[in-house]
């Protein structure tokens, strides 16, 4: 987001209100902030300007330039802090640890965060929602080097295999935004208490050009520099302008270097790293055999059609053999494109470029190729280790599970007692009917000629039909075998159980549906709302979040008046597509959904 340097169309002072609303904001954005960390990120004295940049962006700097927040839809639904402001509260937002310093060499270049450079401790991975803020770090360093926020759920990260982008990085340690911080720092070894930053044994940041040199004068030894240079000199404005603060103000270091990261590769042995690189002519012939093994087993002929970047992405990476990193710039082709138009002029493959999508697709498959079928494909090897079985047994947060389940009311306590049976426990209809038919064999009350009927019993006739029946009529003296669990069901307390992953609750009554409605405003304007979400375990606002991204258009979140819950409001007429995605992503059963289109015809 920042990698070029853009000139702020706007800069003005922020107003006491607007300094109260920012802090509002914070608060309910990032939970883990107490008061005093607010304190420290939005000093109470200090003079906060905003800027407002071409690309809607909104920065928040502190007096002198130093930037703390940056809003990346200027509404605030979307605001991250900047590494100044992680930097002082390091606990403000959760972390993905890097494997190594090659990984974060890549974060510090630019690029996003995959799941495979996510180091993953014994516990598994933790969960969490798409869209939610994350920082990146390196291990054995508490300082944060980057802030994203995730492309997708943990549910789905599992479901993938742990394939695929984690975190799109919106800003690193020196981008275009650090650069242009006047008061611009980097935490020094005692930035904080009782934390180690530079450690033999474990992977550091190394903040001095003495110590930069004195590693690489030594060799590689497996230290990989950040990618960028440092910078020219000091900055002596840096501890001017935090003289309000003494103890941040020995945080700050006036003469900096390369941000370093050293790796010990004997920290982790069970980390595969790529220490031999491969040469030209072997990714080459590994990115052929990946091709070859997709052809036997990922891509069918019903799927051609199919893109480049498509076939890439989805089948050629996940056949990469373990461990390995497979690269398209390091081969000989250098771009995909081009191997992929080499393969069809080899004749194995059909394809022809889309001038659209500016790219290539992939026709057809020629399975007669000498290539192909000379070709011995691998079998998939199954990794049997800890973590794999760890996250095979994690529990999915978005499978939903609704169980209609019954209290004994003071109608039928006389039959839960007469077979010992709890009057306190909660029953499933299948449980309560055992109950009603264990007093009946118990009773002996089925009739001898007509084994389909049951006799009732005063206890039975009471607990079925007393205060139902108007006064003046008969009690019925037998009740066929198929209307009794039923009668006796309706004469108990109804609740229900919501169970969504480790989350479950039990209320009262019948679960109330969710309810989708779509009508007009301001003209011919389309809004759709939903309500009703609480009772199926989902939280309002991630859920917002998450539907602005899915249908790129603006959503907020309001609470119902004189009701509890609250309401997600959608730009456009998406009821039908919302249904589709609260019944997929979610799994909320579809007789559990009321669909109301105010704005169709009559």
């Amino acid at each position: 987001m920042f990698k070029k340097s853009v000139e702020a169309k706007s800069q003005q002072r922020l107003s006491g209100a607007d300094r109260k609303k920012l802090k509002r904001t914070i608060k309910e954005r990032f939970p883990n902030a107490s008061d005093s960390d607010l304190d420290t990120l939005i000093p109470p004295k200090v003079e906060i300007t905003v800027s407002k940049h071409p690309n809607r962006v909104l920065i928040y700097s502190l007096e002198g330039g130093l930037p703390m927040f940056f809003d990346v839809d200027s509404r605030g639904t979307s605001i991250f802090p900047t590494v100044f402001a992680l930097w002082k509260v390091p606990h403000l937002l959760p972390a993905f640890i890097l494997k190594g310093g090659e990984v974060s060499r890549y974060v510090i270049g630019g690029a996003d965060l995959m799941f495979p450079g996510i180091s993953i401790d014994s516990e598994g991975l933790p969960e969490f929602l798409s869209g939610e803020p994350w920082v990146v770090k390196v291990p054995g360093n508490p300082a944060p080097i980057a802030v994203g926020s995730t492309c997708m759920s943990s549910s789905e990260a599992l479901k993938a295999g742990l394939r695929g982008k984690a975190l799109k990085i919106n800003h690193h340690y020196r981008d275009a935004l650090w650069e242009s911080a006047e008061g611009r720092y980097v935490p020094n070894a005692g930035f904080l208490e009782d934390v180690v930053f530079e450690d033999p044994s474990t992977q550091q940041c190394d903040l001095s050009h003495a110590d930069a040199a004195n590693h690489n004068s030594d060799g590689d030894n497996g230290e990989l520099e950040a990618g960028m240079d440092g910078p020219d000199a000091s900055y002596p404005d840096s501890s001017s302008k935090m003289q309000e603060n003494p103890n941040i103000a020995q945080q700050v270091t006036t003469d900096l270097g390369d941000l370093t990261v050293t790796e010990n590769v004997q920290s982790d042995k069970g980390i595969v790293e790529d220490q031999n690189p491969l040469s030209v002519e072997d990714i080459d012939a590994l990115l052929d055999k990946c091709l070859l093994q997709v052809f036997y087993t990922t891509l069918k002929d019903k799927d051609l059609p199919i893109a480049g970047s498509t076939l890439w992405a989805n089948h050629i990476l996940p056949c990469r053999p373990p461990g390995t990193v497979l690269d398209i710039k390091k081969s000989s082709h250098k771009k995909l494109s081009k191997w992929l138009q080499s393969k069809s002029s080899e004749g194995l493959i059909s394809s022809k470029e889309d001038k659209h999508k500016k790219e290539v697709m992939v026709l057809a498959v020629n399975r007669k190729h000498p290539g192909y079928t000379s070709f011995k494909p691998e079998k998939p090897q199954v990794e049997k280790n800890e973590q794999t079985v760890d996250l095979a047994k994690e529990v999915d947060i978005n499978r939903m599970e609704v169980v209609e389940i019954y209290k004994p009311s003071v109608h039928v306590n006389p039959i839960f007692t007469s077979v010992g049976a709890d009057t306190r426990q909660l029953y499933s209809a299948s449980e309560a009917s055992e109950v009603v038919f264990a007093y009946v064999e118990k009773e002996n009350l089925v009739r001898p000629t007509n084994k389909s009927i049951v006799v009732l019993d005063a206890i039975l006739c009471d607990a079925l039909f007393k205060g139902a029946i108007k006064k003046g009529s008969t009690y019925p003296s037998e009740i066929h075998k198929k209307d009794l669990a039923p009668t006796f069901i309706n004469r108990m307390q109804a609740h229900h159980q919501v169970t969504r992953g480790k989350e479950s609750v039990v209320r009262k009554g019948g679960l109330k549906p969710l309810q989708i409605m779509t009508e007009r405003r301001q003209g011919n304007k389309k809004v759709t709302k939903l309500s009703g979400m609480e009772s199926f375990l989902i939280d309002a606002e991630p859920l917002a979040s998450e539907l602005q991204k899915k249908f790129a258009c603006s959503t907020s979140v309001t609470e119902l008046p004189g009701k509890k819950g609250h309401e997600v409001l959608v730009q456009g007429g998406v009821i039908d597509v919302l249904a589709r995605y609260l019944v997929e992503q979610y799994g909320i059963p579809k007789k559990y959904i009321e669909v109301l289109d105010k704005t169709a015809r009559k």
